[in-house]
């Protein structure tokens, strides 16, 4: 049977990690009972769950708003109680939603929505929520959210990438580290060409470099033997790295004081402090402070 629907693909992170140090038994009974209150979750917001997948779990919802609502509650919740666990069972969640047609075989689910929803997951970063835009389409904005255009995401063995916005759902936070919620724009476009490409530019007063996606990660940093050297004091040794992950570039920060990043084009800029980004487009780079400070060591970017 096809139905169209929106498909959740949400797991934890670092599963692996809590096995190994706290036993198979004891890591065994967090891991499912993480996995049952995510199902718990998706079904008190109208979901359905197809299957667990170890430490992962697939819902499919009958419309995007309800999808976005159970992962945003799903965060918030999660992110509470990880301030009441040890250190070694903390797993962080991380979600992808797409909307598509998908068949309905026995209790399981086909499509590319299901493929679309799994991949974009393995792109996102700990508490993160990527969601096409076909999934986002009915979504009213609530207090707190805001959406971030990632721009076209190449999906491995998908011949068009999708239009992506990662869901940001932290409240209380300053606005500054995020970009300003603007009207979805529901006309896909020309995803023909993929603004993400194979070879990004980094340009830094008189240094300048050009890596290929096969020569990433590279490191930006201060010492002699990063592979972009910027030699300022508010530059950590390894300020940042910028790594390759199915056809994206992916800029994480692992610095003291944090990145700033600004596109070509964009209202508002976005503050990095242990997080990461898609790079795409031409924009800059500020290392250490914000770009209200005139003297702040910047890098140019172009992903090509």
């Amino acid at each position: 049977m096809s139905v169209r629907t929106t498909v959740v693909f949400t797991d934890l992170i670092g599963s692996t990690g809590v096995f190994e140090a706290v036993g198979n038994a004891k890591a065994t009974e967090v891991v499912t009972g993480l996995t049952g209150w995510i199902g718990e979750t998706c079904v008190a917001f109208g979901g359905r769950v197809v299957k667990t997948l170890g430490d992962g779990v697939l819902a499919i919802f009958p419309e995007g708003p309800g999808a976005i609502e159970a992962v945003v509650e799903m965060q918030r919740a999660h992110q509470k109680n990880m301030m009441h666990m040890p250190a070694e069972l903390q797993m962080p969640i991380r979600s992808g939603v797409a909307s598509g047609e998908v068949e309905i075989v026995d209790t399981d689910c086909y499509g590319d929505a299901v493929n679309v929803a799994a991949r974009i997951s393995d792109l996102t970063g700990p508490n993160q929520i990527w969601a096409t835009a076909e999934s986002l389409v009915f979504y009213e904005v609530s207090e707190g959210i805001k959406l971030r255009a990632l721009g076209p995401i190449t999906i491995r063995g998908r011949a068009e990438p999708c239009q992506c916005y990662q869901v940001e759902w932290r409240e209380g936070e300053s606005t500054e580290f995020l970009t300003m919620q603007a009207g979805l724009d529901t006309r896909v476009g020309d995803l023909s060409v993929d603004v993400l490409g194979g070879q990004i530019e980094l340009a830094c007063i008189d240094a300048r470099a050009t890596f290929k996606s096969f020569e990433l990660p590279v490191r930006i940093g201060r010492v002699r033997e990063v592979e972009f050297l910027v030699n300022d004091p508010r530059v950590s040794r390894t300020h940042a790295r910028i790594e390759w992950r199915n056809g994206s570039m992916v800029l994480v920060d692992v610095s003291t004081y944090g990145v700033w990043v600004r596109f070509a084009g964009a209202t508002s800029d976005i503050v990095l402090r242990r997080d990461e980004v898609i790079l795409h487009g031409r924009g800059e780079l500020a290392l250490g402070a914000s770009f209200n400070d005139i003297s702040v060591p910047t890098v140019a970017f172009s992903v090509t």
